[in-house]
């Protein structure tokens, strides 16, 4: 089946009461064996890429990732221009509950233009891999003052095969309490949907805001890859 067809078949319904109760879902086998092998394949080729960072040198962590150039590879296109318009009721549906005047456009194009009037011009999609005893600091995507409130990644190993440890981890700050953790652990193929920066959640009051960030535990034993859908472009 075609990523696209796959994308529209997902069980939108379900992944919309997750991002609103949660900030996150985990939706399994997006990318097949085949689709998640062609991606890090093509990690040593440095021509799909703009930019490589090596997390140390600037205290993000241990490892690295390499922020794709447009235009971008053929799979990863196809899935930020069909995941996006599923997103976007989200997001603004998040907007209004918190009384904040943004709102998202319907396509992604349409984001894109945004951006780049804004002179946010570079495309922030990125592959990052972890060695042994990598990780990544916890942080978040916004890359200039035009961000979509929630973005995604696609696990390209097998947890338990190819690498020991590097969960999926984010931190809930809600106001006036203690931070809280979720430690997830897709497999190879899954996608993770997840808030860029923060969430609504309902009080006595009505909404507020709850802030999170996202980071990778450490990485024990193998080598772990991952491919990361930011819908924004970058300053």
């Amino acid at each position: 089946m075609e990523i696209k067809e796959r994308i529209k078949n997902l069980n939108w319904a379900d992944i919309k009461v997750d991002l609103d109760n949660k900030g996150y879902t985990i939706v399994k086998t997006v990318l097949t064996a085949d689709e998640c092998d062609s991606l890090t394949a093509q990690y040593p080729d440095d021509q799909l890429y703009r930019k490589t960072v090596i997390m140390e040198r600037h205290n993000y962590g241990r490892g690295e990732y390499k922020y794709f150039k447009y235009p971008l590879p053929g799979l990863i296109q196809q899935l930020r221009e069909s995941i996006y318009p599923r997103l976007a009721p989200v997001a603004n549906n998040w907007m209004e509950l918190l009384s904040k005047e943004t709102r998202f456009a319907a396509t992604l194009d349409e984001l894109l233009q945004h951006c780049h009037n804004q002179e946010q011009l570079r495309p922030t999609p990125l592959i990052l891999q972890y060695a042994k005893g990598g990780y990544n600091a916890m942080h978040q995507d916004l890359y200039g003052e035009v961000f979509f409130p929630i973005q995604s990644v696609f696990i390209l190993d097998e947890p338990g095969v190819d690498y020991e440890g590097g969960e999926f981890i984010l931190i809930e700050q809600k106001p006036r309490e203690q931070s809280r953790a979720m430690v997830l652990k897709p497999a190879k193929g899954d996608m993770v949907l997840f808030t860029t920066s923060f969430r609504p959640a309902k009080g006595s009051k009505g909404y507020h805001r709850v802030n999170m960030k996202h980071g990778i535990g450490e990485i024990t034993a193998g080598r772990r890859r991952s491919m990361g859908i930011i819908f924004h472009d970058a300053k």
